[in-house]
């Protein structure tokens, strides 16, 4: 029986409905609540962090990566979406509980960075006290709260996408849907500008705690609604979980133990996982130091510096279209990948580079070639990932892809700051400093398209075909 059909009772086969591309841009909804979000967290908190309140980098770089360090919780969100649903769901429900949970702890985030900032104000500045570092641990596991919403939503919706789509129009999918990533970055750059454009270097700490606090009351309020509307109805229609597992009337027989039985069963899956890995501390390292780079080198103000993001952000939308629609399509997933991390390399090179000039033009180029190459490689790389699933476990094939992409991106966040600080420990000048955190995003590139050729697909989905028929025929004998 073909993959979406189901028979009715006089036997007739009946197709569920293929997702159109209203409901794709539709989807897209949540994924520009994300990185709106995102916006906040790695684009205004690390910068009041680190410039504001003079917080050391490396510390907010561990800060900031606790959200993503909880990402274990993926897979056991992916296995319970797969075999768990709640109000009748197998994902929708996780997506709003989380949007949720995500929202309200990005408001707590900020009104314990502001008892952090009056005790450093009262000390004169940073100092390793007790009271200092008691906030910063509540501070980490406000932030480990915040991600366990992203985790539980996020696995959800990616897991959505596989049970919507076909391998035929997968690619165009995650185009649209990842397009609209990069739109929340652009509308949540020119919304947080805005709201913080009042602020100079000569603002009130008071002046900043009334921007900031009014940033993140409207936009995490935005993201929930965003999420509400992305994907309300969208699993009632087009759903194709229930007509491809074969388990989907014994859900308790794919408990969290088989699930990870059938997730480790080729070594492929190691493979790809790696290469999950070492991509993404490649695209994302410089993250946490991007905004201080501005500041620092080029001398932009806040509110100019969060603006680069739309010069990021416009690259990367314009890849994702043309890389969804027309290159993939035509290369193949993992050609395409190995292009895009070739290009990566060269542009995080074009980043470093940039900094000896000082000039702001030359870094918003390097920006938009950045992300024309990052919107290439993560459209292909999100499409073979979404194929790399068992339709029995999906979720939890999404969950540990999601696990690998969020190690790996937090200990990016984390690494970018800290190799900054050794740079300007050891290097003479702060272009050099950022230049290596620029130079290592480039050799992680490099290592990821040699991971890349040593993977073989159908090996992998014959694996765990005969990992699930073997589970499930010993809990029937």
């Amino acid at each position: 029986m073909a993959s979406g059909d189901f028979i009715d009772s006089q036997g007739n086969s009946l197709a569920m409905p293929k997702v159109n591309v209203l409901t794709m841009f539709r989807l897209g909804l949540f994924q520009m609540g994300l990185s709106m979000m995102s916006i906040l967290t790695l684009g205004v908190l690390n910068r009041v962090m680190i410039q504001e309140i003079a917080i050391p980098a490396t510390l907010v770089g561990a800060v900031l990566a606790i959200q993503l360090f909880v990402s274990p919780s993926r897979v056991w969100f992916g296995q319970m979406s797969d075999a768990k649903p709640i109000w009748g769901y197998h994902r929708t429900a996780y997506v709003w509980v989380g949007a949720a949970v995500f929202a309200v702890a990005s408001f707590l985030a900020v009104q314990v960075l502001w008892q952090l900032d009056a005790v450093v104000s009262n000390a004169g500045g940073w100092a390793w006290t007790t009271q200092t570092m008691s906030w910063i641990a509540l501070l980490a596991l406000v932030f480990a709260l915040y991600g366990l919403g992203i985790c539980a939503s996020g696995t959800a919706f990616a897991a959505l996408l596989v049970d919507i789509s076909e391998e035929d129009n997968r690619s165009k999918v995650v185009g649209v849907v990842w397009s609209m990533l990069m739109v929340g970055i652009i509308v949540g750059a020119i919304i947080s500008s805005s709201l913080l454009k009042q602020l100079t270097p000569e603002a009130t700490t008071a002046t900043l705690q009334a921007s900031v606090n009014r940033l993140f009351l409207i936009v995490p309020a935005i993201v929930f609604a965003l999420g509400i509307i992305a994907t309300f109805g969208v699993e009632k229609k087009y759903s194709q979980y229930t007509t491809r597992s074969t388990v989907i009337n014994r859900e308790d027989s794919i408990t969290l133990g088989a699930a990870w039985r059938i997730l480790t069963a080729s070594p492929q899956t190691g493979l790809f996982f790696t290469f999950l890995v070492v991509m993404t501390l490649g695209l994302f390292m410089q993250d946490p130091i991007l905004e201080p780079y501005a500041g620092q080198v080029f001398r932009m103000p806040l509110a100019e510096s969060t603006k680069l993001n739309v010069f990021y952000g416009t690259g990367i939308l314009i890849a994702y279209g043309v890389g969804g629609f027309l290159i993939v399509p035509r290369l193949g997933k993992q050609r395409t990948i190995r292009l895009g991390c070739m290009l990566v390399a060269l542009c995080a090179g074009l980043l470093g580079i940039s900094g000896f000039s000082a000039n702001p033009a030359l870094l918003k180029l390097a920006l938009v070639l950045f992300g024309l190459a990052t919107g290439i490689l993560t459209t292909a790389a999100i499409t073979l990932m979404l194929d790399l699933t068992a339709p029995e476990t999906s979720g939890t094939f999404i969950g540990a892809w999601g696990l690998a992409q969020s190690l790996a991106r937090g200990t990016a966040v984390a690494a970018g700051g800290a190799i900054l600080d050794v740079g300007r420990n050891l290097l003479p000048n702060l272009v050099l400093a950022y230049g290596l955190v620029f130079a290592l995003e480039a050799a992680l590139m490099l290592l990821a398209i040699w991971f890349l050729n040593r993977l073989n697909v159908r090996e992998f989905q014959t694996n765990a075909k005969q990992a699930i028929a073997s589970i499930l025929q010993s809990e029937l004998d």
